[in-house]
């Protein structure tokens, strides 16, 4: 029962926040969208198919940090007995835009995500959203990050962000999961913000 009130309070701080960010850094997503189609041609938008709680896919909305054919149509290689050490990001893409470069920095690219929490397949907090191609070939594991909503940071995030192996990620998610709390939610929503500031493992 406490679980479920905690639930419906999260979804609630969800709404009230993304809706006040949404309003307030409107401004900031009009330069944001501006510099992305100055620096490059295409949509100052990304928008990529995510699996999100449940397993039910969604479409994920960040500002465009790559060039736009190369982000759009990129195949990954996931090697299946090797799928724990498989790494989402490196430093060196050289699909990564200028202007790219410093939105992931400063993580200013996800901020579109907030639509994402405010309609509801998002969260603030929670294991990060994953691409279908991988889902796909999750062990068994893995397959309980599935069962929370995704958020736009978690506790992956606060401890070795771009620079975890995916094996990695799924132990943090998992810890997020089996120990869930409004308060926790409240410190990594914190250390998020630190994070951003000291720019770590951001590429």
């Amino acid at each position: 029962m406490r679980k479920k009130t905690e639930l419906l309070l999260k979804r609630w701080f969800d709404i009230v926040v993304s809706l006040l960010l949404l309003i307030l850094l409107f401004p900031l997503f009009m330069m944001i969208a501006l510099l992305i189609k100055l620096d490059s041609p295409g949509n100052y938008l990304f928008i990529q198919t995510r699996v999100g709680k449940m397993g039910k896919e969604f479409k994920i909305y960040k500002f465009r940090t790559m060039l736009q054919d190369t982000s759009v149509n990129y195949q990954y290689e996931i090697n299946t007995e090797c799928i724990d050490d498989f790494i989402f990001q490196h430093k060196d893409d050289n699909r990564i835009t200028r202007i790219g470069r410093f939105l992931r920095k400063t993580s200013l690219d996800e901020l579109p995500q907030l639509v994402n929490v405010l309609i509801g397949n998002m969260s603030l907090v929670g294991p990060r959203p994953e691409i279908p191609e991988i889902v796909a070939k999750y062990p068994k594991r893995y397959k309980k990050r599935l069962i929370m909503t995704p958020g736009i940071t978690g506790l992956a995030q606060i401890n070795g962000r771009s620079a975890l192996t995916l094996s990695e990620t799924i132990d943090y998610d998992l810890e997020y999961i089996d120990n869930f709390s409004l308060y926790e939610d409240f410190k990594i929503l914190c250390s998020t913000l630190v994070c951003v500031l000291m720019r770590d493992n951001a590429y």
